[in-house]
């Protein structure tokens, strides 16, 4: 009675496995394809904004005033502006940029005691100068019509690079010490001291005739575009108790 109850029970449950059908979950994208796809869509969006810019609004306003603009600008320089802006946009050429991030990603590794962030600034500062690169070459713009105070391509006027990379950097910093910052004053405190120097270097660049005003607004948003991306990829969120309201 035992063995026939014990078969029975057997051939139940093996009954029941074999009408289980097992669905297996959807795979999710890895983490490289979601960040390759969320740059290709940046990169699409800042050429779509280019030819916006070049060929539907340049004769509306406030677009239309540029030239008058940056004419108003170049009336303004004096030797001592020349050196400061000269200066100021130094900050954003490669050496510049290469000392800021060393500095930066030592001084993380020693107060997190990691590289991930060091790493983070290094991404990107690289993502920005390709997405850079696509977009100058595929959304041809004349520099503004005054005297340049540097030499670089004619056609190479959106976005601006300097700026892109600056915000990037810069940018980059201030995310990294917000995420960590203890009081929402604190991280507020961290974007809007470290954002000066972006801005800075926009006005340098408007101001040497490299760029007209709408160029560096757009390189603003390359340079947030490629920390948003990367952040979400490469840098875990803060235990939330470590953040509280001033």
């Amino acid at each position: 009675m035992q063995v026939v109850q014990a078969v029975s029970d057997g051939s139940l449950a093996l009954s029941s496995r074999r009408s289980v059908t097992t669905v297996a979950a959807p795979r999710r994208p890895s983490t490289l394809t979601r960040v390759f796809v969320s740059f290709v869509m940046l990169t699409a969006l800042m050429i779509g904004l280019g030819f916006l810019t070049t060929h539907v609004l340049v004769h509306h306003r406030p677009l239309a005033l540029e030239d008058q603009a940056v004419r108003a600008v170049a009336a303004q320089r004096t030797p001592a502006l020349d050196v400061i802006s000269n200066d100021v946009s130094l900050v954003a050429y490669i050496p510049g940029l290469a000392i800021a991030t060393v500095m930066a990603g030592c001084a993380m590794r020693l107060a997190f005691h990691r590289w991930r962030e060091f790493f983070f600034l290094v991404a990107a500062l690289f993502a920005e100068v390709e997405v850079f690169g696509i977009i100058s070459r595929v959304v041809t713009r004349a520099r503004p019509p005054v005297p340049k105070l540097d030499d670089f391509p004619p056609m190479e006027s959106f976005p601006s690079g300097h700026v892109a990379a600056a915000v990037a950097l810069y940018g980059g910093i201030a995310l990294i010490l917000s995420m960590h910052a203890r009081r929402t004053a604190h991280a507020v405190a961290w974007w809007a001291l470290l954002l000066v120097v972006p801005a800075a270097v926009a006005i340098s660049r408007v101001y040497r005739g490299m760029h007209y005003p709408s160029d560096t607004a757009a390189s603003f948003i390359v340079g947030l575009g490629c920390l948003w991306i990367l952040q979400r990829a490469m840098l875990p969120p803060v235990s939330p108790p470590a953040v509280r309201a001033s």
